[in-house]
């Protein structure tokens, strides 16, 4: 995890909804645990970038 660590990444949470995050190696994404929102921010240099505008709803299945 770029920058990130265990401890930071309990801290943060879902702008959108309030749910903490998983992280999301392949994509460099924190992806949202909430079953109802699921948006991914991107990492821009190591940093979070929490704004739901900057956030995309990532494909499943």
């Amino acid at each position: 995890m770029p920058d990130l660590t265990h401890d930071v990444l309990e801290l943060l949470v879902c702008p959108a909804c309030h749910s903490a995050f998983t992280w999301d190696y392949e994509a460099s994404e924190l992806v949202c645990t909430g079953a109802d929102c699921g948006l991914a921010y991107p990492l821009k240099g190591g940093i979070p970038i929490l704004l739901i505008d900057e956030a995309r709803r990532p494909t499943r299945g």
